[in-house]
């Protein structure tokens, strides 16, 4: 029974002591907004609310900027009259275009040649018919022509000599005479280069009828592993 009669005793000390222990919460009121003056240079918010910095009267323009449009004409600044008027005035007192040069920028701001309106203003069906009848006249077509002769020294035309002959390596049209004419022939193609070389110091040495450094030990007309198919299959496609 005792203890009952304690408790509430026990939680009326222990709210009051949570009472005292808990942070003030500041005056939201007249405090507070004299507190927010001092912050702010001497005007409270309530006051900077009812007084709202001064904004021009002129009114804006398409582009954001204010409008050139005199006050009290009529016209709207955002309607085609009234943009036309904002860009004649701009481009009035822009220093960059020449009297009498037409302006490179349409009122939308995009290039002239991209701006429909201001295409049609300065060209019509009939001017851009007689660019096409100039653009025609001035057309011309270049005809393909053969290919120049090759100019040349003294030299065996390789390429020549191998479309004028049909037959393949191997098959033997002129007679060779001596011994060892494999092995001779082995020797003397190892002192060129190329078998192109080799081909053009046999023909211009007697070739293909003569054989005079043993280029041609099979008589087939063709000096060492010198062969003329490419340049038959390069002329067929």
């Amino acid at each position: 029974m005792q203890s009952k009669a304690r408790l509430p005793l026990f939680l009326g000390l222990s709210l009051g002591w949570i009472a005292a222990c808990a942070p003030q919460v500041p005056d939201s009121g007249a405090s507070y907004a004299a507190r927010e003056a001092e912050l702010s240079g001497g005007v409270a918010s309530a006051e900077r609310l009812t007084a709202p910095d001064p904004v021009s009267s002129q009114p804006l323009g398409a582009a954001g900027t204010v409008s050139t449009v005199p006050a009290g004409a009529g016209v709207a600044p955002d309607s085609p009259e009234g943009i036309a008027a904002e860009t004649a005035a701009v481009l009035a007192s822009s220093s960059t275009t020449a009297p009498g040069q037409t302006p490179v920028v349409a009122s939308s701001g995009l290039s002239v040649e991209n701006d429909f309106s201001a295409v049609s203003e300065n060209r019509t069906i009939q001017s851009d018919a007689a660019l096409i009848a100039e653009n025609r006249a001035r057309y011309e077509v270049i005809e393909p022509t053969a290919l120049p002769a090759r100019s040349g020294g003294s030299q065996p035309n390789i390429v020549a000599y191998a479309l004028s002959s049909s037959h393949p390596r191997g098959t033997q049209l002129y007679t060779r005479v001596g011994i060892n004419l494999q092995a001779r022939s082995v020797r003397k193609c190892a002192d060129y280069a190329s078998a192109d070389l080799a081909q053009i110091d046999f023909l211009a040495k007697g070739g293909p009828e003569r054989d005079r450094i043993g280029l041609d030990p099979d008589g087939d007309g063709y000096a060492c592993t010198w062969d003329p198919a490419p340049f038959r299959r390069a002329q067929n496609g």
